[in-house]
């Protein structure tokens, strides 16, 4: 499943180490993220990915392998950012 940052969501991040701020203007709200999940948003500001995909980008700025529980751990992330409206589900 490949996702997206929401079309025409400006998102603003501020970070405190490894803490991030995000402001989304479409809604208004205001979210703390964790470094992870940080970075995962901000690829998807790049371009759309799926959780492989994202892996195999991440694993090596994160020193792990990107195997198939990274892989997991992160869809799990997408569902979260989803569920809060920063990302979204795209075809392409």
């Amino acid at each position: 499943m490949m996702w997206k940052v929401i079309s025409e969501q400006d998102l603003h991040f501020h970070s405190w180490g490894n803490e991030f701020v995000v402001y989304n203007n479409l809604s208004g709200d205001t979210h703390l993220l964790n470094w992870a999940a940080a970075q995962i948003l901000l690829k998807l500001k790049e371009s759309p990915s799926n959780a492989v995909l994202l892996a195999t980008a991440l694993a090596p700025f994160w020193q792990v392998d990107p195997d198939a529980e990274l892989a997991l751990q992160i869809e799990n992330i997408l569902s979260d950012l989803n569920a809060i409206a920063l990302i979204e589900r795209t075809q392409s």
